[in-house]
């Protein structure tokens, strides 16, 4: 690989891991070189990025199926402030940038390669997610329990944004059994603070992928607890904390401080008791609801 590519292939990477809910910088980036690619001008206003960029991500639904992850609203700072960071424009004067040469000269191959890279990205991120768009396929997948359970099994911890939500929706349905409404509050970008589900009889509920497995992890939950939560609520009993792995004693340790907790195998045999193939269906769905609400396009 020569150096040139080498250093636009970093310059998309860094990109991609300073992303937080959506994929922009790499899909302005796409639609500035596949546009000079085409028309060999390298001179762009602020409404060419916009429309270049709108066409890239019109370009990548297509390419991945769905539109999770990509296709969030554009503001006239990315040009004049972040991609000159990452040496992809140059600002000439008000609103004119110019792309610069490393991306230019790459670009047939960079537009060959950035749609297969951010393809990957957000596979690793959305896993089977995508799939349940379809209802057919949610059916096919709880009509049979064990099938259902390798699904939820294989995708729960994959990442913590899954954690949440497939929490959230095991939670949700489980309780509304004893018609109990449940809430997701929080954006999976800030899960380490606040409510992450609330309830209509007082409990709320915050989602950490953690392994807690000894004092000093659990004080340094409570303490934190303690800034989220108002003293009477702990007291009383009402914060759960829903966490990865927790050990037997540590477990009890949080119990004698009034702090209940859910770890991922207690999650996994309530599964168990979702006997139901409709309510198994209702959990995929409020998983890829919840997704969307979060994720899907903006434009």
């Amino acid at each position: 690989m020569n150096k040139n590519l080498l250093f636009c292939k970093t310059q998309i990477e860094k990109m991609l891991q300073r992303s937080q809910s959506k994929i922009i910088f790499p899909l302005i980036t796409l639609g500035l070189i596949k546009n000079y690619k085409k028309n060999k001008n390298d001179i762009f206003s602020d409404k060419d990025i916009k429309e270049v960029y709108y066409s890239a991500v019109r370009d990548m639904k297509i390419y991945l199926g769905h539109d999770l992850h990509i296709g969030g609203k554009y503001y006239d700072a990315y040009p004049s402030r972040n991609l000159p960071k990452y040496s992809v424009l140059k600002v000439l004067g008000k609103k004119k940038y110019q792309l610069l040469s490393p991306f230019k000269d790459e670009a047939e191959k960079l537009s060959i390669w950035i749609p297969k890279r951010i393809e990957a990205y957000i596979s690793n991120k959305v896993t089977v997610i995508p799939k349940l768009a379809k209802r057919e396929f949610r059916v096919k997948i709880s009509s049979s329990l064990q099938e259902f359970k390798r699904i939820i099994k294989n995708n729960i911890d994959i990442n913590p944004i899954n954690f949440e939500i497939f929490s959230f929706a095991i939670i949700k349905v489980h309780l509304e059994k004893f018609a109990c409404k449940v809430y997701r509050d929080t954006r999976t970008s800030a899960y380490d603070k606040g409510v992450d589900i609330s309830t209509n009889f007082g409990v709320v509920y915050q989602i950490k992928k953690l392994k807690v497995i000894n004092k000093r992890i659990a004080d340094n939950i409570y303490a934190e607890l303690k800034t989220n939560f108002d003293n009477e609520r702990l007291e009383d009993g009402k914060v759960i904390i829903i966490i990865d792995n927790i050990s037997k004693s540590i477990k009890n340790y949080l119990i004698d401080m009034k702090v209940q907790s859910i770890s991922k195998n207690d999650l996994l045999r309530l599964i168990d008791q979702i006997e139901d193939a409709e309510d198994r269906e209702k959990v995929l769905r409020i998983i890829y609801e919840e997704f969307r609400r979060e994720y899907a396009s903006d434009i």
